[in-house]
């Protein structure tokens, strides 16, 4: 029943959004060139005629992003993007930002920036509680992307595998959301018990998002899912007078509003009416549970377990929530014993198309995620932690992940066999649009390795680009690491201690030549863009594992695809049979190529892209990126845009509180600069400003933030 209340809710929403949705429309500088139109038609003929697998097989370089935005502009369709890595998600959500500018491209990633599930190690009679850090930005980002697909059609969720873990019930969300209209006959008291109830708290001081305040008839509500906007609501007796979105920054109004709904704060929240009927089921399951663990004369794990769920129970009847309330999650949205959990997956429309980036990775993943949950929880529910109805609480298994996918696209270097066996299409991409070839590889002997890589380093540094060295090992990868630095080599390393969003920057820096050198594992072997890598070194390339079978080195050999001088050198004693089948489909690919550029006169040409941060809601532009765009300037003799000097200047003054007449004094040059801009100039302008502003109160610097407040609003006033 409650399955079929969800479909019939969704399918009405659904419907109006497609009522009034907008099309998806991809802005882009370039063309689909090479084989880049072929790939697009087949895949799109293939996914209008119904064909429920296809596949994607492309070159590193060869634009398969480029060509998915186009199947995405040809389809029309809410589209879920998957990827195995957060950083790879990051990079393909600010890449489909930058061509869909006018649609929702949203990010779903964990977030977590430190996790500690529940466990228990019997061993040594080890409870662990869960700890978490939850990232904000992340947290608010994902409860956006929600928010998004529930509103409109013109919508791209870039994921990482943890779209298949569990979340509230599709009805549940929508029945929880507060829905607020100008002339709606509803009292404070009312509307703020709703607030309470959806997991948002009063905080007249400290207002950010998830709180609400009130002062009067005035009530304020920052939505869960929103960075600087929040909502005004002002009441007259018991009716709703009038709605505003305010900037949060200076509290000014920003749009008048006849309509709004405010989501929940927590995916875990249920009906009252949902708890109510579900805590009879926890006590049932609670007395079968503890009659078992009594029968088998486990006192101690009975008295345990009736305790830590009574207690619970207590606290969901008096609050509507408990710590741990996921784990109750089958009873709460009433599914069957061993059900598959809701995903954000059921909150897309029927006819959603599913892409899965570097499928020859994410798609083990996936299959994996469900057995070790399984295992964590066996202990927690044999030593009288959890209820058995805990394993409920989990990520889908992988058959039921493609029972929910109605039609799915599979992208790769390498795909897997999974995807080459179901795929009733298989698009192939071998030309790069710049004409780059698959890069020349080496092998060079290990004796004198770390010497040779130092001098093949030291030449591609001169030329101003950057080389990626591969280790099998965390500590041999810091070692090197460290050896080229008392060389006087600008180098950093990545491995899985690294925290993601550090990795993120280091990858950043390197593009931005904070670093020469990039040490690393079998981390850097895919999802990374960057064209300014013209050397690769892999140490022991003849090893046997994973981290150098043949589809690792076909990956690790394209970073060094998007350079005109693109090279790899194997350190290795022998060829091993994966090294030898990873030479061979390069020279394969490699020949495709050479004659495609000779048959058109194409002259291999680095690829060049912009460096933007990995997601468009980052708020400052980092200080190194400013020098190098500075230094480029400088060395190119371009004159500097109007916005940029504005900025700079503003940056550079902006110091002490002032009086309106002190700022035009202190910012005449700018205002100056104001005036001669063109619209978009002067938008452009603002937009930095408002940027500057946000940066600044996150660093706390409320005198820099106000005086480029005072600016912002001089500007609207005087011009």
């Amino acid at each position: 029943m409650e399955d079929q209340l969800t479909q019939r809710s969704l399918s009405d929403l659904h419907a109006r959004n497609r009522m009034n949705s907008q099309p998806f429309r991809l802005q882009s500088k370039f063309a689909p060139t090479g084989d880049q139109p072929e790939a697009i038609a087949a895949l799109t003929a293939s996914i209008k005629a119904g064909n429920r697998f296809q596949s994607l097989l492309g070159v590193t370089g060869s634009g398969k992003t480029f060509t998915m935005a186009n199947v995405i502009a040809n389809v029309q369709r809410p589209t879920l993007v998957i990827a195995h890595t957060k950083t790879l998600a990051a990079q393909l959500c600010a890449e489909f930002k930058a061509m869909f500018p006018t649609n929702a491209v949203e990010y779903y990633v964990s977030y977590y920036d430190y996790y500690q599930p529940e466990s228990y190690v019997a061993q040594t009679d080890t409870y662990i509680e869960k700890d978490a850090s939850i990232n904000e930005e992340i947290d608010r980002l994902s409860h956006l992307a929600i928010s998004s697909v529930l509103e409109r059609r013109d919508v791209i969720i870039v994921a990482t595998v943890s779209c298949i873990y569990g979340l509230i019930s599709p009805l549940d969300y929508i029945n929880l959301t507060l829905s607020l209209r100008v002339g709606q006959q509803k009292s404070i008291k009312d509307v703020i018990a709703k607030l309470v109830s959806i997991q948002y708290e009063r905080n007249d001081f400290d207002f950010q998002r998830g709180k609400f305040r009130l002062h009067g008839d005035v009530l304020d509500i920052f939505p869960i899912e929103s960075e600087n906007i929040y909502i005004r609501v002002n009441f007259f007796d018991t009716e709703i007078e009038s709605i505003y979105e305010m900037q949060a920054l200076n509290n000014t109004p920003m749009a008048k509003r006849s309509f709004v709904s405010i989501n929940p704060a927590s995916r875990y929240l249920v009906r009252k009416e949902a708890i109510n009927s579900a805590l009879d089921n926890i006590r049932s399951e609670l007395r079968e549970r503890l009659q078992e663990l009594q029968a088998a004369g486990k006192v101690v794990e009975a008295y345990r377990l009736e305790q830590r769920t009574n207690y619970d129970l207590a606290m969901m009847q008096e609050t509507g929530f408990c710590k741990g309330i996921e784990n109750y999650s089958r009873h709460l949205s009433h599914r069957a014993p061993a059900s598959a959990p809701y995903t954000i997956i059921d909150f897309f429309p029927d006819d959603f198309l599913l892409m899965v980036d570097e499928s020859h990775m994410t798609i083990p993943q996936i299959g994996a995620m469900y057995l070790g949950d399984r295992s964590r929880k066996q202990s927690l529910v044999d030593y009288g932690f959890r209820l058995p109805s805990c394993f409920d609480n989990r990520p889908l298994k992988f058959e039921e992940f493609i029972a929910k996918i109605p039609q799915a696209l599979f992208v790769s270097a390498t795909l897997g066999p999974y995807e080459r066996q179901v795929s009733l299409c298989q698009a192939e991409q071998i030309i790069r649009p710049t004409g780059l070839l698959d890069p020349e590889i080496e092998i060079h002997k290990q004796e004198d390795q770390i010497a040779y890589a130092l001098e093949q380093v030291n030449l591609r540094i001169r030329r101003d680009e950057r080389s990626l060295l591969l280790t099998t090992t965390k500590k041999l990868a810091e070692e090197i690491s460290e050896h080229l630095q008392k060389n006087g080599i600008k180098s950093a390393y990545i491995h899985a201690d690294v925290p993601n969003q550090t990795r993120s920057e280091i990858l950043r820096d390197l593009r931005l030549g904070k670093y020469d050198v990039l040490v690393g594992i079998n981390l850097l072997r895919e999802g990374i863009d960057l064209p300014e890598v013209s050397l690769i070194c892999i140490f022991d390339a003849d090893k046997q594992g994973l981290a150098r079978s043949t589809t690792s080195l076909i990956q690790i050999i394209g970073r060094a695809s998007r350079n005109s001088n693109g090279h790899v050198i194997m350190f290795a004693d022998t060829v091993s049979p994966a090294m030898l089948e990873a030479i061979s489909e390069t020279n394969r690919r490699r020949k495709i190529q050479t004659e495609y550029n000779e048959k058109h006169h194409i002259v291999p040409q680095t690829v060049k892209k912009d460096i933007r941060e990995l997601l468009s809601t980052k708020l400052a532009m980092r200080e190194e990126e400013r020098k190098y765009q500075a230094d480029k300037r400088k060395k190119s003799k371009k004159k500097s845009e109007p916005a940029e000097s504005f900025t700079e200047i503003a940056a550079e003054n902006a110091n002490n509180f002032m009086s309106k007449a002190e700022i035009k004094e202190h910012y005449a040059e700018l205002i100056k600069v104001y005036q001669s801009a063109t619209d978009a100039e002067k938008s452009d302008i603002k937009a930095q400003l408002q940027s500057s502003m946000q940066a600044a109160v996150k660093e706390l610097d409320f005198e820099t933030a106000a005086k480029l407040r005072d600016l912002n609003t001089l500007l609207d006033v005087a011009f």
